[in-house]
């Protein structure tokens, strides 16, 4: 018995294990409202060229539509023996309309169909993480306004260095997801290129107007390469290398909220509804939510590398190699888009320690570099210099066991006798971050200005 899908040319059908190696309909089934599309724009462009009748296209689009609902009702029967969305659709649009049907793969392939499909599915998936970027950029902005006074320790090597506002270390994020929106942007830029039309690999004979299937489908225009179009799987790539910057992103909050949350740290609490207990020890509060998040990147970026395996050396055009694209990316997509939803919970309900927080930033001696930036603004004294009378003056704080506000003048003008009493004044952690107003810097002020900014950029 021949293979209805391959026509004449095989007798018999495939092996039940190359059935199951072969078939992607149990992943590529979520792609049928792109396939759908796809054929209703073919169908009505392939009408204006008069290879369809009216009738006929109207016949296709009423069954493609009454195949679309019956998939979102869960009432349609998805065969294996089919292989792939595609010839599932195809094969019931057949049993609903007839010989009509068998005209709608008039000059396209299943190769130039899967890469339509697959473009149009990756660019839902762009403008979907972007709207979600958004609304976490908009959470922290809310935090950062609210925080922009709550002074905390900036830390470098995770150690105490100066001290900054909560609302810029917030801002930070806000600059690292935009970049990752800007990324998304620019993937769906170069993506937004029509594949039908190139069929198999070599374009068709037939007069197909692929201009109007592009617009019809939100497309900037066709491809311009058959060979490229069938093969391409570019626009996955840079998404996948898109989202994987933007769960590292993520996968450093995560940390940084793990760290907080501690009963070390006491910075923040998250709520209940994004942490957990522990079975045996009930004074347990986990931070499970930030550490999945964790944890994402290493799927995301995993799938990322595991299509360029796939890719690396595959010769043009199409190859069934291909096939392994879509799993890692439907994961991988589910995850970042899975893992932006719950920061953007943690970030709207956590609580901020404040006390905590200030009390952390004047720890470690976290405004030494004040007194070396003194030294060289009223003292004329070269930095270096002011860097290593600072140093003895940490040494001797850390000798008396006490804070650098807590010397005595007597035993800084030991150190060097420029230092006088005015020194005093700038060894505050609020003066301290109260001083930082260069353009970026952790300065309320700045803060605000920047929240502002933000606001309206995200309107």
């Amino acid at each position: 018995m021949s293979n209805r899908m391959w026509g004449g040319r095989f007798a018999s059908s495939p092996n039940a294990i190359m059935q199951e190696i072969n078939a992607s309909i149990d992943f590529d089934k979520r792609l049928y409202p792109q396939d759908i599309a796809g054929s209703i724009a073919h169908a009505k462009m392939l009408a204006k060229i008069d290879i369809l009748s009216n009738n006929d296209k109207e016949e296709i689009i009423k069954g493609l539509e009454a195949i679309g609902k019956e998939i979102e009702q869960n009432t349609f029967n998805f065969s294996q023996e089919l292989e792939d969305i595609h010839m599932n659709i195809e094969s019931s649009l057949g049993e609903k309309i007839g010989d009509a049907a068998k005209r709608l793969h008039t000059a396209r392939s299943r190769n130039d169909q899967v890469a339509t499909d697959f473009k149009l599915y990756v660019r839902d998936v762009v403008d979907m993480l972007i709207e979600q970027i958004v609304a976490l950029q908009s959470a922290l902005l809310i935090r950062a306004e609210q925080n922009a006074n709550t002074i905390m320790p900036g830390f470098t090597h995770l150690q105490s260095a100066q001290p900054v506002v909560l609302g810029h270390h917030l801002l930070a994020y806000i600059e690292m997801f935009d970049r990752d929106k800007s990324r998304l942007i620019d993937a769906r830029v170069r993506m937004n290129e029509c594949p039908l039309g190139s069929a198999a690999l070599a374009g068709t004979s037939f007069p197909i107007d692929r201009d109007m299937v592009a617009k019809e489908l939100g497309f900037d225009r066709p491809t311009a390469n058959s060979l490229d179009a069938v093969s391409d799987r570019d626009f996955v790539l840079e998404t996948l290398g898109a989202a994987s910057i933007c769960a590292m992103h993520l996968s450093r909050f995560a940390e940084e909220l793990v760290i907080w949350s501690s009963a070390q740290f006491k910075f923040i609490q998250l709520s209940d509804q994004f942490s957990t207990g522990s079975s045996i020890m009930p004074q347990k509060r986990n931070p499970d939510a930030a550490e999945l998040i964790r944890a994402k990147i290493g799927r995301i970026l995993g799938a990322h590398t595991a299509l360029m395996m796939v890719m690396k050396g595959l010769p043009l055009a199409y190859s069934k190699d291909m096939q392994e694209d879509k799993e890692v990316a439907f994961d991988a997509f589910d995850n970042l888009s899975l893992a932006l939803a719950a920061m953007e919970g943690m970030v709207a309900d956590l609580k901020v320690n404040e006390k905590a927080m200030l009390d952390a930033a004047g720890s470690g001696f976290s405004t030494a570099t004040d007194i070396a930036d003194w030294l060289v603004r009223e003292a004329n004294v070269a930095f270096r210099d002011a860097h290593h009378i600072t140093g003895e003056a940490v040494a001797l704080a850390e000798k008396k066991q006490v804070r650098l506000d807590q010397l005595k003048l007597a035993d800084l003008q030991k150190i060097d006798k420029r230092i006088d009493e005015r020194i005093f004044s700038i060894l505050s952690v609020k003066n301290s971050v109260a001083s930082r107003t260069s353009y970026g810097g952790t300065a309320p002020n700045n803060v605000l200005a920047q929240v502002k900014l933000w606001q309206d950029k995200l309107k």
